[in-house]
């Protein structure tokens, strides 16, 4: 049996993997588009930001130990159509331009997302770009050392843009960050990007929310300029962190079942709606858990997981993807913020009967040295107290208390549960009652 993965970096290589693991006589081929095979995208801001100097440390595993594997890999190779009747791709080479095609038992596509970029005026400047892949961030990282850089202009304020904003002032940039919303992480309630804003601002980022960028102007070759509908900065850097999209256009006459943005619709098993057809990544729509819907969650930890189970069942498995929470977690500057299961804004929508909660506590007792504040809150049902979402923040400790949670959500516990659980106490790392529990126990 031959099976073909369309897309090399997490979901698909995660799924390569366990095909191998399970079976050492079917024949795979991965057809990746970029030049690195199963890398650590999230990583790339601060390889940008000086964080890491060695773009190796994201690469989990080598091309060189999937050949080992028996995974024959074909790097800058761009899968351009897929006949389903017949079971064939169509595939470009994007070094020679040469275009073929090749047949399979079973497919796999794992494209992932690309990131949007509106047609503004001017994006075709030199000094305009996305950070979304492996070659994105080694240009970046180059470009910026030139003496020239000295003006970052961010556009977007979702977890990329906010990352790209600490990578640029840790290299001494001036940062301007420009966000069309009222406000920046829109994944997170108000209260949690309420401090996010106040600590970019205390950095030194300049922030704007409620402005539009409308053009971009350069000197005819360079970027020199950012236009919006309230004003212009000078720029000698934009990074577009203007959301994401799935890179499935090429799918679009095949008959596979795709969502309003393009993210195909999978089962929990990770099937398409052709047969011998399956997805993962950011690619897809997957199932979360609370809200009892499919969503579009763009996350290496669910791109992993589903990439995995896609392996399992392309194998001759039958797992089941269990659903996701959402969580996830970003880094801003001196705070981290952390986040899982529904938000208020989901609670609002799907007209749950819900209680909120926010509590200001420190992580730890103050007779040890350094406690910091932690803020939290709950979403949780009015009637039954169980626990639907929590968000946190703080200096330290906020993002590993979200996981906390998580497991509280998957396991479907009230306030009452989690805010009597036997947490851990000592007074360098949390008091006898831990922040958790002093949350859960204020619910009403």
């Amino acid at each position: 049996m031959k099976i073909i993965i369309i897309g090399g970096v997490a979901a698909g290589m995660s799924a390569a993997s366990k095909i191998r693991r399970m079976n050492s006589d079917i024949q795979i081929t991965v057809y990746e588009k970029g030049g690195f095979l199963s890398y650590g995208a999230c990583g790339l801001p601060y390889y940008v930001g000086d964080f890491n100097e060695d773009y190796r440390k994201m690469i989990a595993r080598s091309r060189q130990a999937f050949d080992k594997m028996g995974i024959e890999t074909f790097l800058r190779h761009e899968v351009i159509g897929v006949d389903a009747g017949k079971k064939r791709i169509m595939v470009r080479d994007l070094e020679s331009g040469r275009e073929f095609e090749d047949a399979y038992d079973k497919l796999m596509i794992a494209v992932g997302a690309e990131a949007v970029i509106p047609p503004f005026p001017g994006r075709e400047l030199m000094g305009v770009h996305a950070l979304k892949n492996m070659e994105d961030g080694i240009f970046l990282k180059e470009y910026s050392k030139m003496e020239k850089i000295r003006n970052v202009v961010i556009v977007g304020g979702g977890y990329i843009g906010v990352e790209c904003a600490e990578a640029f002032l840790h290299i001494g940039k001036n940062v301007r960050m420009i966000e069309t919303a009222s406000r920046i992480l829109a994944s997170f309630d108000e209260e949690m990007t309420v401090l996010a804003q106040e600590e970019l601002l205390k950095q030194g980022v300049k922030l704007h929310v409620n402005e539009k960028v409308e053009a971009f102007e350069g000197d005819g070759l360079y970027v020199n300029r950012v236009i919006t509908n309230k004003g212009s900065y000078d720029a000698d850097l934009v990074i577009v962190a203007a959301g994401v999209r799935p890179c499935t256009e090429f799918l679009k006459d095949t008959g596979i079942e795709r969502g309003k943005n393009g993210a195909i619709v999978v089962d929990r098993e990770m099937r398409t709606s052709i047969p011998d057809i399956y997805a993962a990544g950011d690619c897809i729509l997957v199932y979360h858990e609370v809200l009892d819907e499919n969503s579009y969650l763009a996350l290496g930890t669910v791109a992993n997981k589903c990439g995995r189970i896609a392996g399992t069942n392309l194998a001759g498995g039958s797992e089941v993807f269990q659903g996701a929470l959402g969580s996830a977690a970003v880094k801003v500057c001196g705070l981290e913020l952390g986040r899982t299961g529904m938000s208020e804004a989901d609670a609002k929508r799907l007209s749950v009967d819900y209680n909120t909660l926010l509590v200001t506590v420190n992580d730890h007792p103050a007779y040890y040295p350094d406690p910091t504040p932690i803020t939290i809150k709950l979403i949780y049902e009015k009637e039954t107290k169980r626990i639907l979402g929590a968000q946190t923040c703080g200096e330290k400790g906020a993002v590993l208390r979200a996981d906390v949670f998580a497991v509280a959500i998957h396991c479907k516990m009230t306030t009452k549960e989690l805010g009597m659980t036997d947490l851990i106490y000592a007074p360098p790392f949390a008091g006898v009652w831990d922040a958790i529990q002093i949350a859960c126990n204020a619910a009403k």
